[in-house]
């Protein structure tokens, strides 16, 4: 500890020295009294740089009005490498935009620099269509990294899909050399990712497509067989398949280091297929440390198909109510789960079902209950089986009942004394 912080002081340091000697090659001017006067016109571009770095792109824009030097360090590379652009209308948002003239500037003079860019878009649909007439004029760009970020509804779904894949395109086309992809809530198809595949298949280490219900398991498939770089992926269950989990397994592909799925029922009753247990093995073991996070939000009928075999989630979201019984597979099935919310559950104690957990889940280090009931007795005793490698115990105050042993008043002191620091119940969700 004591030499990581003498390094980053030396650092500091170095940094500041740096910055001193630049400050002494700015030598002061004297007016016609004979007193000398600081002359920042003549500031080096390094430091302006520096300065820059820190400031918001609006107090730039106004420091770019005050000399010729510091206009032209407005316009160095370096400053534009990164950019946001924000998309609002002042009509309907009360969150700041990207002003058009300076997105007209930055179209015409700095496009070339651009590597990794997001838009943030409101819920309106001019704010999607600004963001693909944008998207459209990046032709001399090699983007990095982009990512289409909707605040509120998912506007880029109200567009044409014509005219959000012709956008995109244009970007596949031209960046070569893409390594992240967030493009959830878009209507991108399959035929757009065949050519994001043929252009940046090199390169793509993470993709995020949850919510794109254009795209089909073949187009995804198609990804995973081309790109064997990928490290991240994000998608919806309905696009999982046991081809492409294989697909991931190949020999070719490196390891998946993150593997997201949202279960959402879009209709009650709707149905779900079921992934075999041999796929999640070969998975297994071509990743052995991937991450498999899933977020359900689905009606208690609907829960059907899962769980009902070995699976190596490792992070798991319940955020509507969910059964006894799912719970009782949970503690028997996910040997690998380091994570647990439980959004709701009902009036049935669940104490049980956590015990369970606490005996077969060894590696859970985090859980979060809510609007669901456990008796102290259990919930102590679960936290003595768990010990201290509870990092995160985050349990609101009424899913507690006290019983014969303890009550309210003494759990905190029982939970604490197993967990090695002082813990309270939580009077609001803190997931």
């Amino acid at each position: 500890m004591k030499r990581r912080f003498s390094r980053q002081r030396e650092d500091s340091s170095s940094s500041c020295e740096g910055l001193t000697d630049a400050f002494k090659r700015v030598k002061p001017t004297s007016d016609d009294a004979g007193e000398p006067q600081s002359n920042w016109a003549r500031v080096p571009q390094e430091i302006l740089l520096h300065i820059f770095q820190y400031l918001p792109l609006l107090d730039r824009a106004f420091a770019s009005q005050v000399c010729r030097g510091w206009n032209q360090a407005f316009h160095m590379p370096e400053l534009w490498r990164c950019f946001e652009f924000e998309l609002n209308q002042p009509a309907t948002s009360y969150l700041k935009a990207t002003h058009p003239d300076l997105i007209k500037q930055i179209i015409k003079r700095h496009s070339n620099h651009l590597q990794y860019v997001s838009f943030k878009v409101d819920s309106s649909t001019e704010s999607a269509e600004a963001a693909c007439d944008i998207l459209s004029q990046l032709v001399n760009c090699s983007l990095k990294t982009l990512g289409l970020i909707s605040t509120a509804r998912p506007s880029f779904m109200e567009l044409p899909k014509s005219h959000f894949i012709s956008a995109l395109t244009v970007v596949f086309v031209n960046s070569k050399s893409l390594s992240s992809l967030k493009i959830d809530d878009t209507p991108v198809d399959d035929p757009s990712l065949k050519v994001l595949v043929a252009n940046n298949s090199d390169t793509l280490k993470l993709l995020k497509m949850s919510s794109c219900p254009h795209v089909s398991p073949a187009g995804i498939l198609c990804v995973a067989d081309q790109c064997h770089g990928l490290r991240e992926l994000a998608l919806n269950y309905h696009l999982l398949s046991d081809e492409l989990l294989l697909a991931l397994s190949s020999e070719k592909h490196v390891h998946l280091e993150h593997l997201r799925i949202d279960v959402v029922s879009e209709n009650p009753g709707q149905q779900f297929h079921t992934i075999k247990k041999s796929s999640w093995d070969a998975m297994v073991r071509h990743s052995p440390k991937f991450n498999l996070v899933m977020y359900f939000f689905l009606y208690e009928e609907e829960f059907g198909p899962f769980f009902r075999d070995e699976i190596p989630v490792t992070h798991l979201y319940f955020g509507r109510s969910v059964s006894k019984e799912v719970l009782g597979r949970v503690g028997m099935n996910c040997p690998r789960l380091v994570e647990l919310v439980v959004c709701a559950n009902g009036l049935r104690p669940l104490d049980e079902e956590l015990i369970r957990i606490a005996e077969r889940c060894q590696q859970l280090s985090a859980i979060g209950l809510g609007e669901c009931e456990v008796s102290c007795s259990a919930f102590v005793e679960f936290v003595k089986m768990c010990g201290r490698r509870l990092s995160q115990l985050s349990i609101m105050e009424e899913v507690l009942i006290p019983d014969h042993k303890y009550s309210l008043d003494e759990i905190h002191w029982e939970v604490s004394k197993h967990l090695g620091r002082v813990w309270f119940p939580d009077m609001m969700p803190t997931w």
